[in-house]
Order: C-alpha cells, then sequence, then structure tokens
C-alpha cells in the first residue's frame, strides 16, 4: 500500500479528491494533515509520501517537509515562474529519492497527474 499525506496551505480538499480519482482502484491511503503532522508522519514511517500546495509552491507547501526531511528529500515541482516536466519529475522520484513535493495550487490538474503516476505503482 502507498500512503501519501496531503499537507500544504491551499486546496487540501481538492488534492485528495483529484488523488483518489488518479489512483483509481490501487491500494493507496490518502490523509490530509496540517503541515506537521504530515512531515512527521513521513519523517516518523507512517507515510510514504508528502504532497502540498500553497501560493509559492515552496513556502506554504513545503516549508515544514523541508525543515524535518531537509532538503535532499523534497522539491517543488512548479512554481509561478517554472513547472518542472515529467521527465524531470521523474527522475527527482526515481533517481534522487525526493518524497516530498510542492506546487502551486493552480498547477495541479498538471502536476497531481505525473506525480500520481509515478507515486502510484
Amino acid at each position: 500500500m502507498i500512503r501519501i499525506v496531503i499537507g500544504g496551505q491551499m486546496g487540501k480538499d481538492e488534492i485528495e479528491a483529484s488523488l483518489k480519482k488518479l489512483a483509481g482502484s490501487s491500494d493507496v491511503e490518502i490523509t490530509i494533515k496540517n503541515d506537521l503532522d504530515a512531515a512527521m508522519a513521513i519523517q516518523n514511517g507512517e507515510a510514504d509520501y508528502y504532497i502540498g500546495a500553497c501560493e509559492t509552491g515552496a513556502g506554504g507547501a513545503l516549508a515544514m517537509a523541508t525543515a524535518l526531511l531537509g532538503s535532499d528529500k523534497t522539491v517543488t515541482v512548479a512554481s509561478p515562474s517554472k513547472i518542472l516536466s515529467e521527465e524531470q519529475i521523474a527522475d527527482e522520484i526515481n533517481n534522487k529519492g525526493k518524497i516530498a513535493f510542492g506546487f502551486t495550487i493552480n498547477t495541479k490538474e498538471t502536476v497531481l497527474p505525473i506525480l500520481a503516476k509515478y507515486l502510484i505503482k
């Protein structure tokens, strides 16, 4: 089972609904938490991946995850000025070991399908 926690500052319910739809019948547990509890769930091995959104894709989306997990485990996949390509996101997950992902809420329709493709196997 893949366990995903949703933190960040914006659109948690929308992100949850989108992820559930994208997961389909896959064995995925999706939980909404506040930023600190979500990052701690990853740190304590209670969840596999963290997803969060805010206006910048980094601050409110990833601040707690970065503080607790370290910048080597987090990545902003979409900011106001840049959206990583599918290839770049796949590389961050498969080769660089990223487990916490932040993005701007207005890019969720673009980045969530890509994240789901590589996180929900």
